[in-house]
């Protein structure tokens, strides 16, 4: 559904431009009550059986929007309960950070074969003489019905269908997520382990109800901007494209100033810092002190790993990834402001509430979120003439954005750090297939190689909070790339004491 502007997509654009507006606009947020009624206005329900119901799932995804936590249903609160508290800048988020709404959860099935109106009634019924559980019955007419008290699922049915008549459901957001952290609840309804999530954010694009949604900090950022806050925005190389095709990259610094920021920044310079970070790394301790060494710029992909590898934990990277970087540079040249990392990713808001980065990175947004801003603001992308390219990334450090792109910059830099060094990469995007790559690793397969993983499938460009399809967004990162300056990827290029970041 990704690239797909469905009435779901509508709804969350329209939560957080509500949020944005009433944040701008201040004063008693006890109004928080009439937005539900803003969003979904009239008498009939366009969405659900009920209008009533439509308006509860959207009151929830508010409180979400603005960093609260959901209410539990089985007591009375109104929708404004804990959004005083909530209305400070200095509010991080509380876990859970992705959350299921119950109500609007469809209770999916989590797995089963079914036979549709596209079985002829054949013959050979080869669905029937596969079935290892005598499954398999058939009507007067011929056509099959599977049994699902004796139906065990194994799918050898559906393989030899002629018709391709028997169709495997699944539980969409079960099936996103690479972690297995999903499964029913007494009533059916999807549940979070959170011992096994990493926040990568694949249930919240891929439930087709809108049950899921991650939280927020529009609300309080804006908070800190209303009250005079100084606000660097630090921009992801994923950017490019996200906000449509009338902000270009020439754009963008001018419509984030129009927001109220004081500044912006790519964070590909961060990237470029990382990547002789982890060349410098890879040098040092492959193969003297660890058979190879696996990057950390993706905290779902290096969660996940720490999780189910603690084996292979100290073969990740100890760099700091290029939000981080990039942040630190910011307020060392600026001190006592506040950074906002604007990005594709949920997982990054999970990172940035880390004790230890809460000082470096203030706020969090996705550029859905940012995108609310814009709308609320109603600034017109197409009437911004004032343009200030962005000069400060390197290709290689923009090219983080795509799956690959980190492994290719951090062998760049090897080959001119040590000409002589040959490197050997191995990719993987998606946890599940980054799971297969660790598993292989740990058997030797991968002894003297550097190990890229990228927690969503396609790398940065398809992170939870990106706007656009996957294959345009790669096109546009690379169209992007190679407009960035020729410059050389040897180590003065990553110099930490590089040429004033920021402009007026």
């Amino acid at each position: 559904m990704r690239g797909i502007y469905s009435s779901v997509t509508d709804i969350r654009r329209k939560v957080f431009t509500e949020v944005a507006r009433m944040a701008y606009e201040g004063g008693d947020y006890s109004r928080i009550e009439e937005l539900p009624y803003t969003i979904i206005p009239g008498e009939k329900a366009s969405y659900r059986g009920s209008i009533f119901l439509e308006r509860a799932i959207v009151s929830e995804r508010i409180r979400l929007a603005m960093g609260l936590n959901l209410r539990p249903l089985d007591q009375h609160a109104p929708l404004s309960y804990g959004v005083e508290e909530s209305a400070i800048p200095e509010k991080y988020y509380e876990p859970p950070l992705i959350n299921i709404i119950k109500f609007a959860c469809n209770s999916c099935p989590e797995k089963r074969f079914l036979v549709t109106d596209g079985c002829q009634g054949c013959l050979a019924h080869p669905c029937k003489e596969v079935c290892p559980k005598d499954a398999i019955s058939f009507d007067s007419h011929g056509h099959s019905h599977i049994d699902p008290a004796k139906c065990i699922k194994c799918g050898r049915c559906a393989t030899v269908c002629p018709y391709h008549a028997i169709i495997k459901q699944e539980r969409p957001c079960a099936v996103a997520c690479g972690m297995g952290a999903i499964h029913s609840d007494s009533l059916g309804r999807a549940e979070i382990d959170y011992d096994k999530c990493v926040s990568c954010g694949m249930c919240l694009v891929n439930c087709p109800f809108g049950a899921i949604s991650d939280k927020s900090q529009i609300f309080q950022l804006i908070q800190a901007l209303n009250a005079g806050e100084k606000v660097i925005a630090i921009i992801a190389p994923a950017f490019v494209g996200q906000l449509g095709p009338d902000m270009t990259p020439d754009k963008l610094k001018t419509a984030m100033k129009m927001l109220g920021f004081r500044h912006v920044a790519e964070v590909a310079v961060g990237a470029d810092l990382c990547t002789l970070d982890e060349a410098k790394d890879f040098l040092e301790k492959v193969p003297a002190e660890q058979p190879f060494m696996a990057t950390s710029c993706c905290p779902s992909w290096s969660v996940m790993a720490k999780k189910l590898f603690p084996d292979l934990a100290p073969y990740i990277s100890m760099a700091l990834t290029p939000m981080v970087l990039t942040a630190r540079l910011c307020k060392r040249q600026h001190p006592g402001e506040k950074v906002v990392f604007i990005g594709p990713c949920s997982a990054k808001k999970l990172e940035a509430s880390r004790r230890s980065i809460r000082s470096d990175v203030d706020f969090v947004l996705t550029f859905e979120e940012v995108m609310g801003m814009f709308e609320a603001k109603g600034i017109d992308f197409d009437t911004i003439t004032e343009t200030h390219p962005l000069r400060e990334g390197t290709a290689a450090g923009r090219g983080f954005a795509v799956g690959g792109g980190v492994a290719a910059a951090v062998k760049e830099a090897i080959s001119h750090i040590d000409p002589d060094r040959e490197v050997n990469v191995v990719a993987a995007q998606g946890l599940e297939e980054c799971k297969k790559m660790l598993m292989l690793a740990k058997a030797g397969k991968y002894n003297g190689y550097l190990l890229e993983g990228m927690g969503c499938p396609g790398g940065c460009v398809a992170g939870a909070g990106t706007l656009q399809p996957i294959e345009r967004s790669i096109a546009n990162i690379k169209a992007y790339t190679n407009q960035a300056e020729d410059k050389s990827a040897t180590e003065s290029k990553y110099e930490i004491e590089l040429p004033l970041l920021l402009e007026d």
